[in-house]
């Protein structure tokens, strides 16, 4: 098992803290992009300070890119890393794409199968011709000018198939994950109730898996923070979590509130998202139940903790990500290095 973190948003004093982290034993550092700063600019600077880490994008919404400006993109980083990029996708969700960059949402699990085909074509510097229900490259002649033609990339890949990780939560796309990718990065899991929730399209998936793209990478992990008094590091979560359960979609639509619904708080999800909705922020975060946050998270006493990290470990997770709470995180970083080493 290896570990990953959170490489948050990167600052003026980003470097010293990001070195110290990959010293610690962290090998992958994942950057998110919601309607914030790109997460590919911060990946180019991760590039430039680390030396043997991974760089994920965690995650890098695809509505807002063409296939081939992502396949682009991802050779570009791969080539100032050295061959160390991971190249994290996700839908995101409609609030975001339809009203940050406005496109609208539509067809997420087809357009994901269509990006991977796009992305590998490029990156064998094939002439790119993909005719799919969301992408038509080139474009067709009555669509333009008639002037496209099928092209290739102009530089060499360092590498040809750089990894490829989904962020997946419905069934259908957790499959299709399972069946075409490199990895799978599931939000919130909860080691115990993984099998229940997603045995099944995992499973549909990999039995149509080429043999050739390995074993299946699952990454998740969550807050951690060791020791006998960090009981209220663990009421740090309930923010987040209320935000994700209540207010990330909409009262109909909302992928995160349908998995705390999977994992059996239907009850308390929907009170959650009530209250979110109507602007009682605080009284939401309360009624998130402790159990769920245990479950998806490392904060107790070390034996706790070492047996968290193990369930994780049991349920398939491969890589771990560890997001340290209160301070010397890398101390932390070190500890769970050694249970996993």
């Amino acid at each position: 098992m290896r570990l990953g973190a959170g490489a948050g948003f990167i600052g003026p004093d980003a470097a010293d803290r990001i070195k110290t982290l990959e010293k610690a034993g962290i090998d992958v550092f994942w950057v998110p992009e919601l309607y914030s700063f790109d997460c590919v600019s911060q990946m180019g600077y991760l590039a430039a300070i680390t030396e043997r880490a991974q760089i994920g994008s965690s995650i890098m919404p695809f509505y807002s890119r063409t296939p081939t400006l992502i396949a682009m993109t991802a050779a570009g980083l791969d080539a100032v890393s050295g061959g160390r990029c991971i190249l994290g996708l996700g839908a995101s969700g409609p609030q975001v794409i339809e009203g940050w960059h406005g496109v609208p949402y539509d067809r997420p699990v087809q357009r994901v199968r269509e990006i991977v085909d796009v992305c590998r074509q490029v990156w064998r510097r094939d002439r790119v011709v993909h005719d799919g229900t969301s992408y038509t490259i080139p474009l067709p002649e009555d669509q333009g000018t008639g002037l496209g033609k099928p092209l290739k990339l102009i530089n060499h890949p360092v590498r040809e198939l750089i990894p490829i990780y989904v962020a997946s939560l419905g069934p259908r796309n957790v499959e299709m994950t399972a069946e075409l990718c490199e990895g799978w990065l599931p939000i919130f899991y909860w080691p115990e109730k993984a099998t229940d929730v997603w045995n099944e399209p995992l499973e549909a998936g990999k039995a149509k898996r080429d043999a050739a793209l390995g074993p299946l990478e699952v990454v998740a992990g969550g807050a951690v923070a060791i020791g006998d008094d960090v009981e209220h590091l663990r009421e740090r979560s309930r923010p987040n979590l209320a935000l994700y359960i209540g207010g990330m979609g909409a009262r109909d639509r909302n992928f995160y509130n349908d998995l705390a619904r999977r994992y059996g708080f239907e009850a308390e999800a929907k009170t959650i998202q009530d209250l979110y909705l109507d602007g009682k922020r605080e009284e939401a975060a309360a009624e998130v139940p402790k159990e769920l946050i245990d479950g998806i998270s490392l904060i107790g006493p070390e034996g706790w903790v070492k047996e968290r990290v193990q369930a994780f470990k049991e349920s398939g997770v491969t890589i771990l990500n560890v997001n340290p709470m209160g301070p010397e995180p890398e101390r932390t970083i070190e500890k769970i290095r050694s249970w996993v080493a």
